[in-house]
């Protein structure tokens, strides 16, 4: 065989690619792994580790802010950008170091700096980031590229120095009034984040309630969240043009036949996500996309092409790192554990780090309903909750989904204070197929957000 063929090959460091190139070296296979830009991925780099970092900013600044109604009066206020963008600078290189260092020290894997792109099956040629380019063959190869921000198509975005993910957390001032275009996940995020370091926020979103995704009525209660706090949201609004006027942007948009414009200081563009497949020209290598460009992979990870398999977000599904993670332990078990492993019926939790943070698992009540499930609903707010009245943090709604019939939990909303820890007490519960019962008669330490879970419950007697 050639000197450039390997036994596996990984496209893309990220945070299932990593472990399994790891993996499949420590197993004596000769393994290559290609990454253009940062060992780590999207979460360490640019998704998970910076933005939590900065999110945890925020929530020291707004509870700063409301010193006062825990009997604590602090002096004068100020947010230092560049010190919040240096802490978090400082925590992804340090979390990009760790994989960096643990890549480096694994025998039989070689790291290789470059973009690739197929040009035959199972055969990719590599442009080096320090010239020149390198031609790889491959027995097993796996695609781990990720996804991008999208651009959306807005008369006289290219004219304005708008923002994405990236761009934004690398800002070294407040902005004065910042515009969001997309309410999900991010956009979410960011907009209670900068509200916080004390910028006026307005969301613009097409949808007809924040978060698509989820149940009206946790939607419902978001917004409201949001609202309290003081940022604008505009549903229903087609965004038509931008333009610089002056100092600011303007943003042009239409709810039903209302023509309406905002001006901002600066623009955020949160409208979604695309896979990096543009420049890995799969055809050459037999590879099937859909019209977006996420790659078809069946429920073993294996796409189209014999031998290559797809990591994480580029296959398209849930986007969170702890799926391609698992996405990692599946092709683990069935290539070098002989297990018989998919992703079929797999749980997927999430949460979104607003504040409070909304923990999710699981069936909303409106899929549940799609299915044709018989079901109940226990539901409670947060302000029912002892330890959330103790810590003044009382905001929010607990939902759970049961199913009427044999009394196990379904899927839940958690929306409060630490939302995403409780959710997944109720992801364990539903992981033992326990009864909601298990949990309504459960004793739990007082006072913790734990014990909630009783009350909660008592709501279907």
């Amino acid at each position: 065989m050639p000197q450039d063929h390997f036994d596996a090959i990984v496209i893309g460091s990220g945070q299932g690619g990593n472990p399994l190139a790891q993996a499949l070296a420590g197993a004596g296979r000769k393994t290559a792994i290609i990454e253009r830009k940062h060992i780590g991925g999207t979460c360490v780099n640019e998704g998970c580790t910076p933005t939590k970092t900065m999110v945890a900013s925020a929530r020291v600044a707004y509870l700063a802010r409301r010193g006062s109604e825990y009997g604590v009066n602090a002096s004068a206020l100020t947010i230092d950008m560049p010190t919040i963008r240096q802490r978090k600078r400082d925590i992804v290189n340090q979390f990009r170091t760790g994989n960096e260092n643990g890549l480096a020290s694994t025998a039989n894997l070689e790291v290789i700096w470059g973009d690739a792109k197929f040009t035959a099956e199972k055969t990719v040629e590599v442009a080096l980031r320090d010239g020149g380019s390198r031609t790889v063959t491959g027995d097993q190869i796996f695609i781990n590229t990720g996804t991008r921000a999208t651009t959306p198509r807005i008369d006289g975005l290219e004219n304005v120095a708008y923002l994405d993910n990236l761009s934004i957390m690398e800002l070294d001032a407040v902005p004065q009034h910042l515009i969001v275009v997309g309410g999900g996940y991010i956009g979410l995020e960011f907009a209670q984040m900068f509200w916080r370091f004390g910028s006026q926020v307005s969301i613009v979103h097409r949808g007809s309630q924040v978060l698509d995704r989820e149940d009206a009525d946790i939607a419902a209660e978001v917004q409201s969240i949001l609202a309290e706090d003081g940022i604008d949201v505009h549903l229903d609004a087609m965004t038509s043009s931008v333009k610089k006027v002056g100092e600011n942007i303007s943003l042009a948009f239409t709810v039903g036949k209302f023509a309406k414009t905002i001006s901002g200081s600066h623009l955020l563009i949160a409208t979604g996500r695309r896979p990096n497949t543009d420049t890995l020209n799969c055809a050459a290598a037999k590879i099937e996309t859909d019209e977006r460009g996420f790659i078809h992979a069946n429920k073993k990870l294996e796409t189209s092409a014999a031998g290559v398999f797809a990591i994480g977000d580029v296959k398209g599904g849930p986007a969170f790192t702890h799926i391609s993670y698992d996405d990692f332990r599946i092709l683990k078990g069935n290539l070098l554990d002989g297990q018989e492993m998919s992703i079929t019926d797999r749980m997927v939790p999430y949460t979104v780090f607003i504040d409070p943070q909304l923990g999710r698992i699981g069936m909303t009540e409106r899929e549940a309903r799609e299915k044709g499930r018989k079901i109940k609903i226990a539901k409670m707010p947060m302000s029912r909750v002892a330890r959330a009245l103790e810590m003044a943090e009382a905001r929010g709604v607990m939902k759970v989904v049961v199913d009427a019939d044999s009394g196990q939990i379904l899927g839940a909303a958690i929306l409060g204070i630490e939302g995403g820890e409780i959710a997944s007490m109720l992801q364990i519960a539903m992981m033992g197929k326990l009864s909601y019962t298990a949990l309504r008669d459960g004793t739990f330490s007082h006072p913790t957000l734990s014990e909630a879970l009783n009350n909660v419950f008592k709501k279907l007697e």
